[in-house]
């Protein structure tokens, strides 16, 4: 397995749009091949990659439990519905997990999706989740270990609080994250000494602040990918910079 990062924080922070930044910006910087991992239950990393969708893991999970042609063994099926998922483009692949677990028990089925997603995250330089604000997603979706996971909130205390739970449920459920960094988005003008002071308290590293910004409010507005923002823009700069002291 590659250089994986992690991206989670809860909705609304810019989570998912900074995670196209990060996948854009491994692009530019020739870092390949790298595999884009949507697994928010609120899939929508697609979007700002500007990519359709045709299968996602979660719906191949529902499959398996009705559809499996009779003489293949639950274990090969799966295996070819997780490589039929993976959406290959000039730049990277994609692949989305998809809804949460519905009725009844997904223990067998988890545990497949864990392996065959492990096995394909080999074949790849960078790896890079888009995750959901829990991380208890995250211990279901690979047992490997994670480089480094950024933890996205707005610049509020009650945002930044909650950012730094997250950093308790890691160490709660022993994940194997070996680095893990603060972004704080959509700040507008100065970042308040007091926000540092909260961010301290969490014992969080302060990786850097993104600028709240006009073209990329624009974007979201019109509803483009926002992977197709320009590197003038001043989300994207900020963004950049903390890249590049973070990604190796």
């Amino acid at each position: 397995m590659g250089f994986t990062i992690a991206v989670s924080g809860k909705g609304g922070t810019g989570k998912t749009t900074l995670t196209g930044m990060l996948i854009n910006y491994l692009v530019k910087k020739g870092k390949k091949p790298i595999l884009a991992v949507d697994a928010d239950a609120n899939a929508n990393l697609h979007e700002v990659l500007g990519v359709d969708i045709y299968q996602t893991i979660g719906n191949a999970r529902e499959q398996m439990r009705k559809d499996v042609p009779v003489g293949m063994t639950k274990d090969v099926w799966f295996e070819m519905q997780v490589q039929q998922s993976v959406i290959e483009k000039k730049d990277y692949d994609l692949i989305v997990m998809g809804r949460p677990e519905g009725p009844g028990c997904y223990c067998a089925a988890n545990s497949l999706a864990r392996k065959y997603i492990d096995v394909l995250t080999d074949n790849y330089s960078y790896v890079v989740i888009d995750n959901e604000a829990g991380m208890e997603h995250l211990s279901r979706l690979t047992t490997q270990n994670v480089d480094l996971l950024f933890v996205v909130t707005d610049p509020t205390v009650r945002g930044i609080r909650t950012a730094g739970r997250i950093l308790e449920v890691v160490k709660e459920l022993g994940l194997n994250i070996k680095d893990l960094a603060l972004i704080v988005n959509r700040v507008q003008g100065e970042f308040d000494p007091k926000m540092a002071e909260v961010v301290d308290k969490t014992g969080l590293k302060l990786a850097g602040i993104v600028p709240s910004d006009g073209e990329l409010a624009r974007f979201d507005l019109e509803g483009k990918p926002t992977i197709e923002l320009p590197e003038t823009a001043p989300s994207v700069q900020k963004a950049n910079e903390i890249f590049d002291a973070w990604v190796k």
